[in-house]
């Protein structure tokens, strides 16, 4: 006849193992969505982005939730404000495309 004791004791490493879990991949995950809504949040006009698309370009509009960008001068593209990947620091080499459009 099992004891409330034994029972107790057999939960103990289920709980821990949804311990080490939530620490080391839910938290994390967590935090991470939530600064990349604040700077999806904070984007504004003239900022260098990078789209999930692995496209890069500055932000020379709004056009509700879309924004609009440009890619290179006079190709401009709407993209929704949720396909932005990263913010682009101002330091970061832009890459750039030869005049043949093959890059080495």
């Amino acid at each position: 006849m099992p004891t409330g004791g034994n029972s107790l004791i057999s939960f103990v490493p289920i709980a821990a193992m949804f311990a080490i879990f939530y620490f080391l991949l839910i938290r994390p995950q967590q935090q991470q969505a939530k600064e990349h809504q604040k700077m999806l949040e904070n984007l504004k006009k003239g900022d260098r982005i990078l789209t999930a698309g692995g496209i890069y370009g500055t932000i020379t509009g709004f056009k509700g939730s879309d924004l609009e960008v440009q890619i290179t001068q006079g190709v401009k593209v709407t993209v929704a404000r949720s396909g932005v990947s990263k913010l682009v620091n101002d330091g970061a080499p832009t890459p750039s495309v030869p005049a043949n459009g093959v890059s080495a």
